[in-house]
């Protein structure tokens, strides 16, 4: 990249976006559904962390063939659009768990779906087989900053004096980071529905954070995905939201999570601020359960729309 060209981003508050070719230092099985790899790479130094929840792209050569297919430059994604089925690499979207720059480190927690039935898509398969020494590509922001252009959905307004979030397994690395980044005064109630007792997690938390897990499969007979989630989420808000807030609810448009991405942020700061909400929610995972649970927090319980941040991080039955 050339310095003028570095300069104009800087100029005008865009980040670039650039490729890292990293290897993997070190697995580490965290539950029965979660690997954490670690990788590590020189050029991760100038990686450019712009938030809590701070997404990349992972990009993995296609069986027999090398990370020499991974296009870099500026025009990378309509070259890796234009590749043959068979040449292009699996590309998937993770949350970094942790960046460590003084030793060029990245964290990134994979949910290894179906891997142990014998199912599971490409990168929940090559994560569970990576050892150290493996090479991938990373795609993230080339310099620090925060907010949308950095791939982060978490910014809550200064008016927010509770924050509420809720998750499934996919979800799990974004809350994470997103509850031991939050300040010492936070108060609020995090919801999170994980597959096996063996895949609840400790984390440094506010004291006035409560963590809730919810474990599908209990005595080998497992809840339907996102059922206690929603269970969870129903009973933080009734504590927290004020019979007269639950009375004005808003409108919300039918999204068809088949077809259409289902992914609503506050665009800046400042439009969260005007609805003068003091309760900020992050809701993120499987599509359709992520639908009913904007409606029941936006229409049921009469949360501002402009107040919470809802993604459908996959949708079930497709590959991950």
């Amino acid at each position: 990249m050339t310095k003028a060209r570095t300069a104009r981003r800087r100029h005008d508050g865009q980040p670039g976006y650039r490729m890292y070719v990293v290897r993997v230092a070190r697995a580490e099985r965290l539950g029965p559904s979660f690997v954490r790899l670690t990788f590590t790479g020189d050029s991760l130094r100038e990686f450019g962390a712009g938030g809590a929840d701070q997404r990349i792209k992972l990009l993995l050569p296609q069986p027999g063939r090398t990370i020499a297919d991974i296009p870099h430059g500026e025009d990378w994604y309509p070259r890796w659009q234009a590749m043959p089925d068979d040449v292009r690499p699996t590309m998937r979207t993770y949350t970094v768990r942790a960046y460590r720059p003084e030793v060029a480190e990245i964290d990134v927690d994979f949910v290894l779906h179906g891997v142990d039935e014998g199912h599971g898509g490409p990168a929940s398969r090559w994560a569970a087989a990576a050892a150290p020494g493996d090479i991938a590509v990373l795609c993230g922001p080339d310099r620090p900053g925060n907010g949308r252009m950095w791939g982060c959905e978490w910014l809550p307004p200064e008016t927010a004096r509770q924050v509420v979030l809720a998750g499934d397994e996919t979800a799990l690395p974004a809350v994470a980071s997103i509850v031991e980044s939050l300040p010492p005064d936070a108060r609020g109630i995090v919801c999170v529905e994980v597959p096996t007792a063996g895949d609840v997690q400790w984390w440094r938390a506010p004291e006035g954070v409560e963590i809730r897990w919810s474990v599908r499969q209990r005595a080998n007979r497992p809840t339907p995905h996102g059922s206690l989630l929603e269970t969870a989420l129903a009973d933080a808000l009734a504590e927290l939201c004020e019979p007269a807030r639950r009375a004005a609810s808003s409108e919300l448009d039918d999204v068809d999570v088949d077809t259409t991405l289902l992914w609503e942020v506050p665009e800046q700061r400042e439009s969260v601020d005007a609805t003068g909400g003091e309760l900020y929610g992050w809701l993120a995972g499987e599509a359709a359960v992520i639908k009913r649970l904007r409606r029941m927090m936006v229409g049921d319980y009469g949360v501002p729309r402009g107040s919470v941040a809802f993604m459908g991080y996959w949708r079930q039955g497709r590959c991950n």
